[in-house]
Parts: C-alpha cells; structure tokens; sequence
C-alpha cells in the first residue's frame, strides 16, 4: 500500500453523543477538576498553580467522556501519569539547562514505558512534559511532584469517575482495574 493512500482512511466518523452522555460528561469534569482548583485557591495561593496540571484536562476527557476506553481505566489513570512524571523529572534532573533534549526524551520514554506496563494514558506524556518545561514552583518539587500534584490529583479524579459514571443506569466504570 502505498505511503499516501493510508491517509485517506478507511471508516466513518462515530455516530453523535446523546445529550444525556454529554451531560453526564460534563458532571463529572466539573467535579473531578474542581477539587485539584479549590487546593490551588486554598492551599497554594502564591499565585503559582500546583494541584491544577494541564495533563489533567486530558485525563477528564478520558475518565468522564470516553468511559469504556482502555485508556480511562484506573490502572491507566494512576499508573500512566505516575510513570509519567517520575521519567519526566528524572530526565530534567539528569539534563539540566537542556530542555531541548529532556522534553522529546521524557515524552517519548514515557510512551514507552506506559507501553511496557500496560499503562497507556495519553495524557501522561504532557504530564511528563511538565515535570520537564513546569514553572520553578514545579522543578522545586522534584520527585513530590510525582505525589502530589500528580498521584494524588489522578486518585481524586478516578474516585469522582467512579462515583459520578455509576450514577446513571447507562454508564459503568471502571471496565477493569488491573
């Protein structure tokens, strides 16, 4: 098959979402961020977002819009961001003042190790990303970064997954645990 034509594709967009999943969708975003926003305004208000990391906007896709995705189970969840950002923050340690470098190689070695564990999550690559190109604030931490924001911002968002997608008769998560 030649190069090009494999980027036509081969099928049709996926049918539209029903109002009510949009809006089940919707109920656990909000809830599932507005935790991790209500720590940054309370505990870490210096004006410099911790608990907030962009990677979790992702995840929140994953987690309360595609539900039964492989990749919005907890296993995923947990384990892809926590890879994540322990590769992201040894590769920033291990190549200061080379962010040039760090950055491909924590994403892509976060890939790989996602791969290797059965902990694909595609947000963790940004949350691997961060840990290199973060604020000060954020290198400061070192490895806690891994902990807290990360681990802990991941658990609180699948705990809201598993409380606000099993609320509706038509939603069930998670698909698997491990």
């Amino acid at each position: 098959m030649p190069y090009f034509s494999k980027m036509k594709g081969i099928t049709k967009s996926p049918p539209a979402v029903k109002p009510a999943e949009i809006i089940w969708s919707w109920i656990g975003a909000f809830f599932g961020i507005i935790p991790m926003a209500c720590m940054d305004d309370r505990l870490f208000s210096q004006g410099d977002v911790v608990m907030v990391i962009g990677s979790f906007g992702a995840s929140a896709v994953l987690v309360y819009g595609a539900i039964r995705s492989p990749l919005a189970q907890p296993r995923n969840v947990l384990g892809g961001h926590v890879i994540s950002a322990l590769i992201g923050v040894s590769l920033y340690k291990l190549l200061p003042g080379h962010l040039w470098l760090a950055s491909p190689l924590a994403v892509a070695t976060s890939i790989a190790a996602m791969h290797a564990t059965r902990t694909l999550h595609p947000p963790g690559g940004a949350t691997a990303l961060i840990a290199v190109t973060g604020s000060p604030k954020i290198h400061a931490m070192g490895y806690l970064y891994a902990v807290v924001p990360v681990a802990l911002g991941a658990l609180i968002m699948v705990f809201v997954a598993l409380l606000v997608n099993n609320l509706s008769k038509h939603r069930r998560y998670p698909e698997f645990w491990w």
